[in-house]
């Protein structure tokens, strides 16, 4: 057997996008010794670094702040905490500015100010890769966690994986460990998400860490049915087409991807984007080039010609459920261990619905920044032998079968498995009891079949493990879908339509093998939120609220 490489240090970060890289930078700028392991190649793997992306990047002027604040809340659901929106945006504003200054990036000047709202992912996470390196950091590439180590304390203790281009087992033990290994997309083909399977949630499950927001999970995009890449928002420009030419009504990107929905499932869908106007095409072009690649190499005009499109699952990456937060610097009940980016729970700033970028984009920026100076903290405050700590495996399903393995249980069963579950729209994006629950009892079966049989070693142990994650999350995100019985956020129930003021709170999940869940209160709402609730009303403005919150 090959002897793992074996490292230690002060934090280890686990994940390879804007989040991971912040988290690297910021603990590395606080003084710790970290290592960062990435699943792919850390500056081109993951959602980001595949497009352009906007980002919640608003100057500290208290109206315009206000209004940012304001804009989704009820999309939300009124599940976000206006005292962490604060936070993000300062955190944002100043981590896109030291982009610019440190990083050089090159925003463009629109006239005689940078435009900072929005980034070119592929030069993004290269700077912010070139940042992380001159900042110290040891970046292990093509190396995928498997497994968390866990001290005899309970608390994290470092990560093994496996290095795929050397095809070597490894070890880094840490004193505290950063997960920003993104949100699930359920290997669906979106673009930039192969990389998404939810690895760190089962980590930290298996650790005793609790989830929240799960049933806000169900994030479909729209995408030309002849490639993979998703830009829902140019499909605001959109007239969308039954087969026999028809105009689709009541279609679009923002509202009305129900009905694309119900129309997918019995026929093609076609759309054009004749909305958009010459300059707008223009500006499309500049900010998405690689969104026109196809339509050009197919010699298709989408601003005048009809193509045929598909809805593609983005799962947690686009959703907002993931590990919960139960501190400001983003550490979940785990000791030592904390999360960032699409892997934590977003509710904490836009509730039950986000978009691609925008808000997600900052959260990675702000969640990144907070979790790897507070990994750096509590690293720095076990004193120097802590990375030296005894330290055992905690990976089960996948890794470790609790019988004897199934040599005729592949991992490429158990993911066309759970796709059968939670691709399909009729079950998963429009959702109802009645299909919901069955669904959920076929993901338990193949969970229990996983957890007894499943085993992978070496490389294929990586397999194993994404497969496994995914079935887990799955089940999450259909258990928490049942337990809410209304709508809201991008949760929406057939037979629960209606928002129930009984349910405004968030909604914990966790277990592995027995799943649980209960709910978890959120702030106070404003004086606006009240009113918009149909509540009673609160004296005072939005600013003394925010005041006397914090």
């Amino acid at each position: 057997m090959t002897r793992p490489l074996e490292l230690t240090t002060d934090v280890l970060v686990i994940g390879g996008g804007p989040a991971a890289t912040w988290a690297a930078l910021k603990a590395a700028q606080a003084g710790a010794d970290v290592v960062l392991a990435d699943k792919g190649y850390c500056g081109t793997s993951g959602a980001a670094a595949s497009a352009g992306t906007g980002i919640w990047y608003v100057e500290p002027d208290p109206e315009a702040r206000e209004k940012a604040m304001a804009s989704r809340e009820a999309l939300g659901g009124y599940l976000a905490d206006r005292r962490w929106m604060v936070r993000v945006l300062d955190q944002t504003y100043a981590g896109v500015n030291e982009l610019a200054t440190a990083g050089r990036y090159p925003f463009p000047i629109v006239d005689g100010r940078p435009l900072r709202r929005g980034v070119q992912g592929p030069e993004y996470m290269r700077r912010m890769r070139i940042l992380v390196r001159r900042a110290g950091v040891r970046i292990l590439d093509h190396s995928p966690v498997t497994e968390l180590l866990v001290a005899a304390d309970g608390s994290v203790a470092g990560a093994a994986g496996h290095r795929l281009q050397t095809d070597e087992p490894y070890r880094v033990r840490a004193a505290a460990v950063v997960l920003a290994t993104g949100g699930c997309a359920f290997l669906s083909g979106t673009l930039g998400c192969h990389v998404n399977t939810g690895d760190g949630h089962l980590m930290a499950a298996e650790l005793g860490a609790e989830l929240s927001g799960m049933e806000f999970s169900n994030a479909y995009a729209i995408a030309p049915e002849f490639t993979t890449l998703t830009k829902t928002a140019y499909y605001s420009f959109a007239t969308f087409y039954r087969e026999d030419g028809s105009v689709l009504e009541g279609a679009g990107s923002t509202r009305g991807r129900s009905v694309i929905a119900r129309a997918l499932l019995r026929e093609k869908v076609y759309c054009v984007l004749d909305r958009a106007d010459a300059e707008t095409q223009a500006k499309m072009r500049l900010g998405q080039p690689n969104f026109f690649l196809t339509f050009d190499r197919l010699g298709i005009d989408p601003f005048t010609q009809r193509f045929p499109i598909t809805l593609l699952l983005e799962g947690t990456v686009r959703g907002t459920g993931g590990i919960r937060v139960v501190s400001e610097d983003c550490a979940t009940s785990v000791p030592g261990l904390y999360v960032a980016g699409d892997a934590a729970t977003r509710e904490l700033i836009c509730g039950g619905f986000t978009g691609g970028g925008s808000h997600n984009a900052a959260w990675a920026i702000a969640s990144g920044a907070w979790a790897g100076q507070g990994a750096a903290r509590y690293a720095a405050s076990l004193g120097p032998a802590a990375n030296r700590r005894p330290a055992t495996g905690a990976g089960g399903a996948g890794l470790r079968p609790t019988g004897a393995p199934d040599r005729n249980l592949g991992h490429r069963d158990v993911v066309a498995a759970v796709q059968a579950e939670v691709l399909p729209y009729d079950k998963n994006y429009l959702r109802h009891g009645d299909r919901l629950t069955p669904a959920l009892e076929a993901l338990h079966g193949v969970w229990r079949e996983v957890r007894a049989g499943l085993h992978g070693t070496g490389a294929d142990a990586v397999r194993t493990r994404q497969a496994a994650a995914m079935t887990a999350h799955a089940r999450w995100m259909y258990t928490a879908a049942l337990a809410r019985t209304e709508s809201r956020g991008m949760h929406k129930r057939e037979d629960y339509p209606d928002q129930d003021p009984a349910w405004r709170h968030r909604l914990l999940v966790g277990g592995l093998d027995e799943p649980w869940t209960r709910p978890d209160e959120v702030a106070p709402v404003g004086p606006e939120e009240f009113a918009a609730l149909g509540s009673p009303g609160l004296a005072g403005t939005s600013g003394a609220y925010l005041r006397a919150a914090s």
